[in-house]
């Protein structure tokens, strides 16, 4: 694809399929390739081109950043940073909710990765636990950038809002104004998950998270007290009274770094629970 030679399937998504590239000179790209039904859309293209524009000005450390792309391919494509590393999604169904403090030290990363993502006015309007992958040296936020291509078709053929029921903005169900403020709330939707091993408006069909999400309280029960306090602030259904990502990184920051900086939590995996750090160390020495 482009100049990467293909070497294995990695996964599918909305957009398309994900490959595990190579580059002539040996370096490992996630090739995300879009679907054909997309490609053929020209609107999507048109999208896809200026969302990719945006993305490449995103230089966030806890980002996986766009590295190369062909919107006008056949079919388009994009070539992101490789991650060696397992999504949070995976990671909680394996080895069961975290610990307070190590939810509060991804949230201090994913708080800077929305810094930087915000800074160049793209908002995410996805962020889940797939979405979310854990390196050694931190976790990284993916697939920024490209949610607005694949909205613009989604709303135009069904109606339906990008994003994941259950960590999805009430503003992006009911087709209010979109932005950084709903990838906050994304944000705590994710912690949550993360503390509890499910999100905070339950599960069954996406009919009911919807309803839930826009018209209930979320159930942060089972949260610490800490995290259920910053969590709450996160998931208000008024946008504007959510906390920045600055704001929030400045405040988990203060939290687990005990004097230090944030890069001395990210080092050899030791930020992450023990189960899960041994699978990423595995990862690190498995040749791709």
């Amino acid at each position: 694809m482009g100049p990467y030679r293909i070497e294995a399937r990695l996964g599918a998504g909305g957009m398309g399929q994900v490959f595990l590239g190579r580059s002539r000179s040996g370096r490992a790209v996630a090739v995300k390739v879009v679907h054909p039904e997309l490609a053929a859309d020209a609107d999507f293209r048109r999208r896809f081109a200026r969302e990719i524009a945006l993305a490449r000005t995103v230089s966030g450390f806890f980002t996986a950043g766009v590295v190369d792309a062909d919107p006008e391919g056949r079919p388009p494509w994009l070539a992101t940073a490789y991650v060696p590393g397992l999504s949070l999604e995976e990671a909680v169904a394996e080895h069961g909710p975290w610990h307070e403090r190590d939810v509060l030290v991804l949230g201090a990363g994913l708080a800077e990765a929305l810094e930087s993502i915000h800074a160049v006015g793209v908002v995410h309007r996805d962020l889940k636990p797939s979405n979310v992958l854990l390196a050694a040296d931190g976790p990284r936020v993916i697939d920024f950038g490209v949610s607005v291509a694949v909205e613009g078709v989604r709303l135009t053929r069904t109606g339906m809002a990008v994003g994941t029921p259950g960590f999805i903005s009430p503003e992006q169900l009911t087709g209010a104004v979109v932005g950084p403020a709903s990838d906050v709330f994304c944000l705590g939707a994710v912690l949550a998950f993360t503390a509890t091993g499910t999100g905070p408006f339950g599960g069954g069909s996406w009919q009911g998270l919807w309803y839930r999400t826009v018209h209930e309280e979320p159930e942060l029960a089972a949260l610490p007290p800490r995290l259920r306090d910053l969590v709450g602030r996160c998931l208000d259904k008024r946008p504007e009274a959510r906390p920045t990502a600055t704001a929030l990184l400045d405040e988990l920051a203060g939290n687990v770094t005990d004097g230090g900086t944030l890069a001395d939590l990210y080092i050899d995996s030791r930020w992450l629970p023990a189960p899960v750090a041994q699978v990423v160390r595995t990862l690190l020495i498995t040749p791709v």
